[in-house]
């Protein structure tokens, strides 16, 4: 069941990086965003973040307990493997310097 209306609104946007699909360069995506165009090539991205259950303090009560633990592995699962591209992203940038 969930509430009506949104009982913990963030009073001021995140922001995070994610990396263009389509040319690599880093995007800017503020938590408010549903999508942004690369500044680069134009390509337009997604913000995939889970939800609000993964900030929201009455997150529990909106969405059940259940859900709630559902919704927080599969966060955790999808934050581990964006850690993991990056990281390797980032190394292969610094092999590829370390050739020329």
């Amino acid at each position: 069941m969930i509430m009506d209306g949104c009982q913990g609104k963030p009073r001021t946007p995140t922001i995070s990086e994610k990396i263009c699909p389509n040319c690599g360069a880093e995007i800017e995506l503020f938590s408010t965003d549903t999508e942004v165009c690369c500044e680069k090539c134009g390509f337009v991205a997604y913000n995939d973040a889970l939800s609000c259950v993964q900030w929201c303090k009455y997150a529990k009560q909106c969405v059940g307990e259940e859900m709630y633990q559902s919704m927080m592995e599969i966060a955790a699962r999808n934050k581990e493997k964006a850690d993991a591209e990056r990281k390797a992203r980032r190394e292969a940038k610094e092999r590829a310097a370390e050739n020329h």
